[in-house]
């Protein structure tokens, strides 16, 4: 009986002899990739000395907090990260688009990815930045026809905008396991960036889900890293050393 084992990057078979006919498929998932949602150096180097930073997402009202010019902020950035590294262009029409996303893919062709907002010019970009061998992340996306058009037109990362929907009181967790499945149905390519996270539990149904990378804010990653539980038994062991005889 054929194994076939399946995951969005790859298809592999494996063949064994048994009696039954049918294939047993396999879905395995990548391992949930963490970025961090900022332009602030510190902020990056602390997280990334963690251990568990895989990319950085940024964005020109991220930059504009740090005071630094715009390419000195993000060669410091790849300087330090050696991961997918987003940035935005600000043009709104396509050729606008096209010729920012080329001149920002020079200052590390290797990690830059253009974010690029989801509209009709932005679907252009993507493909041409795709044939120029550019990675592209797709923003400020609300729903999942969005996502299916984004990926449709080759692009690396789609981002859906999570928090967003909840301030407009819609469950914004939803998009991400609709476009999960819409991806999963089509092996699409595209890896699904869950954005504009706001708090420790979008993290986690982003990972019940099988979404492929979460950016986070600072403050959020600390708090993953944060338990009650975890502070009170450090001062139960810490009090309770100080019992022992020296």
């Amino acid at each position: 009986m054929p194994l076939f084992v399946y995951n969005q990057r790859c298809f592999t078979s494996i063949f064994f002899f048994a009696e039954a006919a049918q294939p047993i498929i396999l879905f395995l998932e990548e391992s949930m990739k963490i970025f961090i949602d900022s332009a602030d150096i510190k902020e990056i180097r602390e997280v990334h000395s963690w251990g568990i930073l895989d990319g950085v997402t940024t964005n020109p009202t991220l930059i504009a907090k740090t005071g630094k010019k715009f390419d000195e902020c993000v060669k410091e950035i790849t300087g330090l990260v050696d991961g997918p590294i987003s940035v935005e262009v600000i043009s709104q029409d396509a050729s606008g688009m096209v010729n920012e996303g080329r001149e920002l893919a020079k200052i590390n062709k290797k990690n830059i990815t253009i974010k690029i907002p989801c509209t009709p010019e932005g679907l252009k970009v993507v493909k041409m930045l795709a044939a120029d061998g550019i990675k592209t992340n797709m923003t400020l996306v609300f729903s999942p026809s969005q996502a299916v058009l984004a990926a449709k037109a080759g692009a690396t990362f789609v981002s859906p905008f999570v928090g967003r929907l909840d301030d407009i009181s819609h469950f914004g967790m939803e998009i991400v396991r609709d476009i999960v499945n819409i991806y999963k149905n089509y092996n699409f390519k595209t890896e699904i960036i869950v954005a504009s996270i706001r708090h420790p539990l979008h993290f986690v149904e982003a990972a019940k889900m099988g979404a492929h990378i979460a950016t986070c804010p600072y403050s959020v990653l600390f708090l993953l890293a944060k338990h009650p539980l975890t502070d009170i038994g450090i001062k139960k062991f810490l009090e309770d050393y100080q019992k022992i005889p020296k």
